[in-house]
């Protein structure tokens, strides 16, 4: 088939070579192409083509032999499809093939040239299990960075609110220390005073035993038992105030008959009046009103005991009652020693005294137990007032807050 100067390149090639005519049956072969294939030159030269085709793809390479011999060209096999070639024993190998041809004697042949390529399909899949597994640690690490981030994140959190939650518990724990301070500073005060008096007039009375001798006597009873009052009114405000600060109070609702409550409260106070003072009322609420008798009289005792002690001799403390459609209103106003801006903000705080009243008796807790027992009636309270020009406190309560009890 060819001269002596290409014979040896075509036996001795590299690469698998084979010679077919247009019937697909082997005219030739060389030495790799046998090798590949298992078969001896003699029984290669006597086969189709066709047979060197997976069993799979047979009629469909005749097809394609049918339309090479049409239109023969130069040109790789398979168009990116994987080609696979049957050797003798029925196994299959990867390969790869392209085809050429020539004419002898005016009839065409088609040349083949086939090289195995499983080992380089081996490393192929090597690789794309390994870029498969380097992809799978990938997503592995890239997982682990999110738990990690999202670990790290939620351990942040949790400090942050540990953070939070200490800042508060030291927050607490120095107003406790400031609520401690106040405390020891305003009872060894209030207390000192009363149990003062209280073991003075009792040495007194001592000296008073003739029979002529009861006035001074009574006069001296009388501070005692104006001094326990005092001790027992303080004492009911520590008690009030852990009550309250428990949950311990509630409101029992009932109808008041306003009038007759502030009468009684008056009646109650008139020996906390200094000379020349008075209380005038102006009351304008003749039907009942739904609410704690117990805590209203305990509010309008505590605010009326404020304007009293607060104000001067001769000066006069005004309580005005007025029920209209949408709620109660109660307001006391006196003409005593007022409180400044500053002071107003911190009103309602526990142990706090004004500036102004920092020599008065008081526990610093009366307003505060007031605005707790308006929260249980569903009430409020304004307070205006202006240094030496008095105090006027307004107390509301809605009346569709009462009627749902």
């Amino acid at each position: 088939m060819f001269d002596d100067s290409f014979e040896a390149v075509f036996t001795h090639a590299t690469i698998g070579i084979i010679v077919s005519d247009e019937q697909g049956r082997i005219v030739s072969s060389n030495r790799h192409a046998r090798a590949l294939f298992g078969y001896r030159e003699d029984e290669m030269d006597a086969i189709s083509i066709d047979a060197l085709v997976p069993d799979s793809v047979v009629g469909r390479h005749a097809q394609l032999r049918a339309s090479f011999n049409a239109n023969p060209s130069v040109r790789a096999m398979g168009h990116g499809r994987d080609l696979y070639a049957k050797r003798q024993d029925g196994s299959v190998f990867p390969a790869e093939i392209s085809l050429s041809y020539f004419y002898r004697d005016n009839a065409l042949l088609a040349v083949a040239y086939i090289i195995d390529i499983t080992a380089k399909k081996d490393v192929e899949q090597t690789l794309l299990e390994q870029k498969s597994r380097i992809e799978q640690l990938n997503a592995e690490l890239e997982q682990k960075v999110i738990d990690r981030t999202h670990a790290l994140m939620a351990t942040l959190h949790q400090l942050e609110q540990s953070k939070d939650e200490l800042a508060k518990a030291l927050a607490a724990e120095r107003e406790l220390g400031e609520l401690k301070s106040r405390f020891v500073s305003m009872a060894s005060h209030e207390f000192r005073t009363p149990l003062s008096a209280i073991l003075s007039s009792a040495s007194l009375i001592e000296k008073y035993p003739a029979g002529d001798q009861q006035d001074k006597r009574l006069r001296h009873i009388h501070r005692i038992k104006s001094s326990v009052n005092h001790l027992n009114n303080i004492l009911e405000e520590f008690l009030s105030v852990g009550r309250l600060e428990e949950g311990r109070v509630a409101a029992t609702w009932s109808w008041v008959n306003v009038p007759e409550l502030i009468e009684e409260v008056i009646t109650d106070l008139q020996d906390m009046l200094k000379a020349g003072q008075s209380i005038k009322t102006q009351i304008d609420c003749l039907e009942p009103v739904l609410s704690d008798p117990s805590l209203l009289r305990k509010i309008l005792v505590n605010l009326l005991s404020n304007a009293i002690k607060y104000s001067g001799e001769n000066q006069t403390v005004n309580v005005t009652a007025q029920r209209q459609e949408s709620d109660f209103q109660l307001t006391i106003r006196d003409e005593g020693i007022g409180i400044s801006t500053d002071d107003q903000k911190h009103l309602f705080e526990r142990f706090f005294r004004a500036k102004n009243a920092i020599n008065l008796a008081g526990t610093g807790l009366g307003l505060h137990i007031v605005a707790k027992y308006l929260e249980l009636l569903g009430g409020t309270i304004e307070l205006t007032s202006q240094l030496g020009k008095g105090t006027t406190v307004t107390l509301t309560f809605p009346h569709e807050n009462n009627s749902a009890h």
